[in-house]
Parts: structure tokens; C-alpha cells; sequence
């Protein structure tokens, strides 16, 4: 399916508009006829790198002939270079697994290939990289909030949890996630020191031990503390809505009341977001009575 929004009738409409037959557009795009009668029809849907070729042949601004929502993705930036995914393992040296992987949030890009595949695509570094956590179900938060960067590492993913899973309640100590730790283990296999390192970064390597008690003293699927290429999209699903949870607790879900008639969230808004916290209730780690 296009990353952007594909209505056929508005193409039908844009291709008439400008005295075009569909044989016309099928050769400015490089398609046949009857692909340009399917897509008209709803019967089928172009391939998203051929968007761009479409918009230009009928003299019409992408984002106005196929408008898309929100900052983009990976793949949204591939089409709209116009390139195919050989195309663009091709400019970066490789197989279409290493883009196909990072675009489905499977496992993120090499370092080296984000250079080379950022001027294959017309963009920065800087904007590749976001849109690689945007493929990866990371989302930009509101401004000031730095929880939007993709947490990594272990120690990266333990102050993420530990930031926003313990709203309304006091986080573990690194003594006391030590303790559970070792509690799991059976046996002594982690410091309150090596806890403080893992979070500063200045550790990055533990057991497979250390990483099963990690995910039971932070009550999350030992899976999220693998490394970042084997974080199933559960996991991934699962920090997003510890954030968002935390959103919820602290006010700032309230400025989605700001975008109604004033009367604030309506009712099928709160019902959606009431069984949203049902769903997720169980996953976070339980919160006193009378908290």
C-alpha cells in the first residue's frame, strides 16, 4: 500500500482535468494502460515510488494530489525519491534486506549505509534518522520532551522504563533492581554499580542471566532488554504505550481537548482510551492502592 493517501477517483479527476488519456499518463509513468484504469478504479493501487512520477506528469504538487499525515517514515522518503527498494540497496551497496528490514522496523540501518542512502533519498543525515525511529514506532513528543530518542542500549531502555513506568509511584533504586536481579538469578550476577554503569553507558555487555532478570525486576518481556535488532514490534509497541501512558498520568493527553468544540475529549475518545488502559493495565507494574 502507498505511504501516502491514494484516492482513485481524485486521480481520475486531476488526469481529465489536464485532457489526458490513461494511455497518456500510462506513458509519462511508465506503466500500461489498464494499470492506470485499475488504479482509477480502486481495483488496484500504485506502488508508492511511483507517486512522485504520477503528481509530476499531471503538473500537480505531490502533497496535493497524495497527501500524507505526520512527519515521515522510511519508506515514505524512499518513494518519494521515485526509487523501488533494489533501487535503493542498490545506491547504498547492498541487498533489499537491510532497507527492507529498517522500513517493516525489523532491524535499524548500519551506520554505514545512513550516508550514502541520505543522498540517495535528497535529505540530511539528521532527517533519515528521524525517520528511521519514526519506522521503528518511536514518535516525536511534544516540545522539550527528550523521550522521543530511541532507547538502545540496555541501560538506555532501564531509564526509559524507569522514567516513565513509575508515574504516581517511586522507581527501583539500582540497589533494589540489583537485588531482584540476583533474586532471579539465584545468585549474585549484578551490582548496584554495574546497574549505575549500564545506565551511564560506560557498560553495555551482560549475560543473557543479567538480561532475564532485568526484563523480571522491570516487569517487561525479557525480549526488550535483546539487542536492537532482535526488539520484536511488541516490545517496541510496549515502550510507546509506557510513554503514552505516562502522558495520560501526567495532563498532557488534556491538549487533545484543545482540538474539539471545547467541551473537552468526547466520549468515543475516552472509551478508545479507557480500553486502551485496560489492554495495558497488566503490562505496567501495579500501583499501589490509593495512588
Amino acid at each position: 500500500m502507498p505511504p501516502r493517501q491514494f484516492d482513485g477517483k481524485r486521480l481520475r479527476a486531476a488526469r481529465r482535468g489536464q485532457e489526458l488519456s490513461q494511455g497518456d499518463l500510462a506513458a509519462k509513468v511508465g506503466v500500461t494502460a489498464p494499470a492506470v484504469a485499475k488504479w482509477e478504479s480502486g481495483q488496484d493501487l500504485p506502488k508508492g515510488e511511483k507517486l512522485p512520477a504520477i503528481a509530476a506528469a499531471l503538473g500537480l504538487p505531490l502533497d496535493d494530489l497524495f497527501p500524507h499525515d505526520g512527519p515521515p517514515d522510511l519508506q515514505l522518503l524512499r518513494c518519494d525519491a521515485g526509487l523501488s527498494i533494489a533501487q535503493a540497496a542498490e545506491a547504498i551497496g547492498a541487498s533489499r534486506l537491510p532497507v527492507s528490514n529498517a522500513e517493516r522496523g525489523r532491524r535499524r540501518l548500519s551506520d554505514a549505509y545512513v550516508q550514502p542512502l541520505a543522498e540517495a533519498y535528497g535529505v540530511t543525515e539528521e532527517v533519515l534518522s528521524a525517520a528511521q525511529d519514526r519506522s521503528f514506532g518511536l514518535r516525536p513528543g511534544a516540545s522539550g520532551d527528550n523521550s522521543a530518542s530511541a532507547p538502545r542500549t540496555i541501560g538506555e531502555k532501564i531509564n526509559y522504563l524507569l522514567e516513565h513506568g513509575y508515574v504516581g509511584q517511586e522507581a527501583p533504586s539500582n540497589e533494589e533492581i540489583a537485588r531482584l536481579v540476583n533474586d532471579h538469578a539465584g545468585g549474585p550476577v549484578l551490582a548496584a554499580d554495574d546497574v549505575a554503569a549500564l545506565r551511564a553507558g560506560t557498560t553495555a555487555e551482560v549475560s543473557e542471566v543479567v538480561r532475564a532478570g532485568l526484563a523480571e525486576a522491570l516487569q517487561v518481556d525479557v525480549d526488550l532488554f535483546q539487542d536492537d535488532a532482535e526488539v520484536d514490534p511488541a516490545a517496541r509497541e510496549f515502550l510507546e504505550a509506557v510513554r503514552f501512558l505516562g502522558s495520560i498520568q501526567r495532563g498532557q493527553i488534556l491538549g487533545l481537548a484543545a482540538r474539539g468544540s471545547g467541551g473537552g475529549l468526547s466520549a468515543e475518545m475516552m472509551a478508545k482510551i479507557n480500553d486502551l488502559v485496560g489492554e495495558l493495565k497488566d503490562k505496567l507494574p501495579d500501583v499501589p492502592a490509593g495512588d
